[in-house]
């Protein structure tokens, strides 16, 4: 008897706006569509704020280098958070990762989320042919939204340091199917704003599968 694998996203969230965050906004629209398409699948969100994902120390690289049995309680508390990021990373068929421009690059929580999940010998290794990543097989979609233009041709592409470190770091952890939607025009004015989101919204809509007014695609 065959039994069929659940399927499994992960979202990763990271603006400091919660509810009123575009680009957590059209990562939901994905979402949705992703979860017609995928019956029973399971979505797991790790929702970043500065009180739940601390900054990468000294003292939580020191305990991941020291054998379990030697390991303070503290030390085990910090390796077991850092363990279950990377095990939801591990688990997911898809990652969607809603990630704000803030200051020309990605919020810090999600450097944060980023640099616990980075783990030699678990997610990534080096090799003789050099660095392999170890978390392949996955789709990724990111949602980047930003209050400018940073696309294509436009004058201030080269102040965008979030999308190009976002490819690089997933691409050197093994995670090289990755589709960005990019949320443009948010800080210019009402009507560039809406463009900008309806924009997304299509772009979302046709990577899940869906029109862009939300309605499944005709057999």
């Amino acid at each position: 008897m065959t039994t069929t694998r659940t399927a499994n996203l992960l979202f990763v969230s990271s603006s400091l706006f919660n509810g009123q965050s575009k680009s957590r906004e059209i990562a939901g629209e994905f979402i949705a569509g992703w979860t017609r398409d995928h019956p029973g699948g399971r979505v797991v969100e790790r929702a970043l704020a500065p009180s739940n994902i601390p900054h990468l120390s000294g003292a939580t690289l020191a305990a991941l280098g020291k054998a379990p049995d030697l390991r303070t309680q503290d030390e085990q508390a910090a390796v077991a958070f850092a363990d279950s990021l990377i095990a939801e990373a591990e688990a997911a068929d898809t990652i969607v990762i809603a990630a704000p421009m803030y200051n020309f690059t990605i919020p810090t929580t999600l450097k944060s989320w980023i640099d616990h999940i980075a783990r030699a010998g678990r997610t990534f290794r080096y090799t003789a042919q050099g660095p392999e990543g170890l978390l392949k097989n996955k789709k990724v979609v990111v949602v980047v939204s930003r209050g400018g233009f940073y696309t294509g041709n436009a004058p201030a592409a080269a102040m965008d340091h979030q999308a190009p470190y976002l490819r690089t770091i997933l691409g050197f952890l093994g995670l090289t199917d990755v589709s960005f939607i990019e949320v443009e025009g948010q800080a210019i004015g009402p009507d560039v704003a809406a463009k900008g989101l309806d924009a997304a919204r299509a772009a979302a809509a046709l990577l899940a599968g869906l029109p862009p007014q939300g309605l499944p695609l005709a057999a």
